[in-house]
């Protein structure tokens, strides 16, 4: 794939940037580097590589999937709501937002 000049404008245009006749040569230049630098990745043979996140091979630690009360413990709904400015049966009462 190739761009030209009227391409780039084009995209210009649709980014909503504004650039000068005499910079859309050079841009559509750059465009063209990038494009041929994304044809140059896809001939790479990736078959067999496993996906990663990092270069460095680790696992996070895991800890035990356990049900709990929150960070005060105990099921205790009144600490939690305690500093609240408005509560209604231990929720916390927020102004409405959206009519």
């Amino acid at each position: 794939m190739s761009v030209d000049k009227k391409t780039a404008e084009k995209v210009a245009r649709l980014a909503r940037l504004a650039i000068p006749q005499d910079r859309l040569e050079p841009l559509a230049d750059e465009i063209n580097g990038i494009l041929g630098w994304i044809e140059q990745l896809n001939e790479v043979d990736v078959d067999g590589v496993k996906a990663m996140a990092s270069t460095v091979d680790m696992s996070l630690p895991l800890r035990d999937d356990k049900v709990a009360d929150g960070p005060t413990g105990g099921g205790q709904p009144d600490n939690i709501v305690a500093n609240a400015p408005q509560t209604e049966e231990n929720f916390f009462v927020v102004p409405k937002v959206v009519d």
